[in-house]
């Protein structure tokens, strides 16, 4: 189940996984994880790295509903 935008945010400001995990001071494996949806990131994970990327944190998170 993909929750997070994660790779997708990062593909969008052309940035690299590497990128970020110096930017936010955290090992690149961390980050690939959290790219793959194999782990989720803190909710204060989260908001860094909408700031790092300078996106709206929603930005980084699939909707739970449905359109409708």
């Amino acid at each position: 189940m993909e929750i997070n935008r994660i790779k997708v945010a990062l593909a969008e400001t052309r940035r690299k996984n590497k990128w970020l995990a110096e930017k936010l001071d955290k090992d690149e494996s961390t980050i690939s994880q959290w790219c793959t949806n194999a782990r989720q990131p803190s909710l204060e994970n989260l908001l860094n790295i909408a700031n790092v990327l300078d996106i709206d944190i929603r930005d980084l998170l699939y909707s739970t509903k449905e359109s409708a």
